[in-house]
């Protein structure tokens, strides 16, 4: 009998930068919901539904929540084995450098605030406990 626990549902993330190549910048964005997460700040994304890729979900999202198209650079590298960072005992992400390309950033759902923080700023906002490694590697990049 398989006692192997279900796998991860997919969930996708963006650390949004202001250049690609040398950020100096990166857009945090507050959660309006569920209850147990609003008010924490968090990179912006959201879970892959199925048959998409986690390219189209990111792109899907973004759109969704911040209104915004984006070029997406390559993958933050979590700890587990693919390269995703871990979300509980649920979900697991997958965080793309992303650069908005077309569109204002604004908080169309499920936000409420944007912030562009720079590496001074970064820990200036209550990260979701999730996010918090993310931001750490992130700022080893942040000029």
């Amino acid at each position: 009998m398989d006692e192997s626990p279900p796998p991860l549902r997919s969930v996708v993330g963006a650390a949004i930068v202001d250049d690609l190549q040398r950020p100096t910048r990166l857009l945090a964005a507050r959660r309006t919901e569920p209850p147990a997460l609003a008010g924490g700040w968090e990179l912006p994304g959201g879970k892959v539904d199925p048959g998409e890729s986690d390219v189209e979900a990111l792109h899907r999202e973004l759109r969704e929540e911040l209104g915004v198209e984006v070029e997406l650079g390559e993958v933050v590298r979590g700890p587990l084995a693919d390269g995703r960072w871990p979300l509980g005992d649920t979900f697991a992400m997958t965080v793309f450098w992303a650069r908005v390309t077309e569109g204002e950033v604004a908080p169309i759902e499920d936000h409420d605030a944007l912030r562009w923080l720079t590496s001074r700023e970064l820990y200036a906002v209550s990260w979701l406990p999730a996010d918090v490694p993310i931001v750490g590697v992130i700022a080893d990049r942040l000029g």
